[in-house]
């Protein structure tokens, strides 16, 4: 599934660029992204959980904006995510065998985006965009490492978690690929630009089938990967 949804998007891309009439510009973009690891865990009996994980990133890569048709056109970008969360948190019972537990997570992917879109001036040189289409993610890394301060004798040890490994992390271990579907809108002025919006995963990122929390849990958990982003770019090239 994932392969014929990248050989679509890829066929659709080579479409676009050979039709396209009107203005086209190359350039560069950077911004911030905060990407959220979704794990829903049925219980039984209960109404679904909903788990989350949020990470605080930047993005940097390269865009192609051309308008076909009387402001109707498409957005492409291929662009490096990064960057990371971390958590601390210290148990008041003195019975806890984990007193102090701090972790450092880090995340690296690729992302191809396809969005199309509509621009319309609002002012002189200046021009509203709004814009919607899917993401293909490849992660590179994603991992957390663990620092855990144990009782009674104090002692400290500390431990890496790959979540693309399923040896290392079990039910909790992921694909590398993602594929997601955003929705957003972007101011244009002559050559810099602004756009921000919101990505949906589509597919579930989880490779086990089964997921034995506890006998409370059902055997099935789907998960998804959702990013909010925001980014500013300049136009290099124009034709």
């Amino acid at each position: 599934m994932k392969k014929i949804l990248l050989c679509v998007i890829l066929a659709c891309c080579n479409i676009w660029i050979m039709q396209a009439e009107e203005k086209q510009y190359l350039g560069l973009q950077l911004g911030y992204t905060q990407p959220i690891t979704r794990l829903n865990a049925a219980i039984v009996g209960k109404e679904t959980t909903l788990n989350a994980t949020v990470y605080n990133g930047l993005k940097v890569g390269v865009v192609y904006d051309a308008t076909i048709i009387k402001g109707f056109g498409f957005n492409m970008g291929l662009n490096y995510t990064f960057g990371g969360n971390h958590t601390d948190w210290a148990s008041k019972h003195t019975a806890s065998v984990y007193p102090k537990v701090r972790s450092r997570g880090q995340y690296h992917q690729m992302e191809l985006v396809v969005d199309w879109q509509y621009k319309f001036e609002i002012a002189q040189n200046t021009w509203l965009m709004l814009y919607t289409g899917p993401t293909l993610q490849c992660g590179l890394a994603l991992a957390d490492k663990w620092y855990i301060q144990t009782t009674p004798n104090n002692e400290s040890y500390d431990h890496t978690e790959n979540y693309y490994d399923v040896q290392s992390v079990g039910n909790y271990a992921l694909s590398r690929l993602n594929v997601t579907w955003g929705i957003g809108a972007g101011l244009q002025y002559e050559r810099y630009f602004l756009r921000g919006g919101y990505d949906f995963g589509l597919i579930n990122p989880y490779k086990a089938k089964t997921f034995n929390i506890s006998e409370n849990y059902q055997p099935y958990t789907r998960g998804r990967f959702d990013q909010w982003q925001i980014k500013l770019g300049i136009y290099l090239w124009e034709k």
